[in-house]
């Protein structure tokens, strides 16, 4: 399987600047708050949640809820239990809702003044299918890594002050493929941003987004305009 991804993957980097003037353009807004709340030594939660635009920001397009029980190994280590709600709005017919078991493992780090973050994610995904039928299974995995750069020099740690973060995110599907796109490698997405930390807490972001999604028939790239509340209790 591992085989398989960095196959994918090698693909992606070849084809994507050539099949470029195929693929279909959209501009998007999304927005999320992201929330990590640490209860005691080892227990806590996370949570997030968004809303996503249709092309030319026209109407809501996706609403996702995904909490998630967290134990903390240490400071730097934790692994998460949670399930995902994600539904397809304004769609033509009734909305799709798709539910997500999730199961992911998180490490932190820095490097010089950068924070960075690895997330890798597996997810089983019951997808309803367009104009109906029995849901359809796949699982899909996911990697995560996330660097937060502080733009004002002598804050250790930072807890005040503008930032730019830097992130991308590799999605591949490794269990029934041809329940959704057809494809190994399902997408890809690579965020620039600035922020600004109200206090050790809080995060304000605003950034661009760069996704591309490996389609059944049509490849898409979207544009995305990204608004993030970031939280940490």
């Amino acid at each position: 399987m591992m085989r398989k991804i960095a196959a994918a993957w090698i693909i992606y980097l070849l084809t994507t600047t050539s099949a470029f003037s195929e693929t279909i353009q959209q501009q998007m807004g999304w927005a999320g708050w992201f929330n990590t709340h640490r209860l005691s030594e080892h227990w806590g939660y996370v949570s997030d949640v968004q809303l996503r635009s249709s092309d030319d920001w026209e109407e809501a397009q996706n609403a996702l809820l995904r909490p998630g029980l967290t134990y903390f190994l240490d400071n730097r280590n934790n692994v998460s239990l949670g399930y995902a709600w994600i539904a397809t709005l304004n769609n033509p017919g009734d909305n799709l809702i798709e539910h997500r078991i999730w199961q992911q493992y998180i490490h932190t780090h820095s490097w010089s003044a950068a924070a960075i973050m690895h997330r890798v994610r597996l997810e089983q995904r019951f997808v309803e299918p367009q104009g109906g039928g029995d849901r359809r299974f796949s699982q899909r995995l996911r990697y995560f890594v996330r660097s937060v750069i502080p733009m004002s020099a002598g804050q250790s740690p930072f807890t005040q002050g503008p930032f730019v973060a830097l992130q991308n995110e590799l999605f591949f599907n490794i269990q029934h493929d041809e329940n959704v796109n057809g494809h190994v490698f399902d997408q890809n997405r690579l965020l620039l941003a600035l922020g600004y930390r109200l206090s050790s807490r809080y995060d304000l972001e605003l950034g661009y987004m760069n996704q591309f999604i490996n389609g059944r028939v049509n490849d898409t790239m979207n544009h995305i305009v990204q608004f993030g509340l970031y939280s940490r209790f």
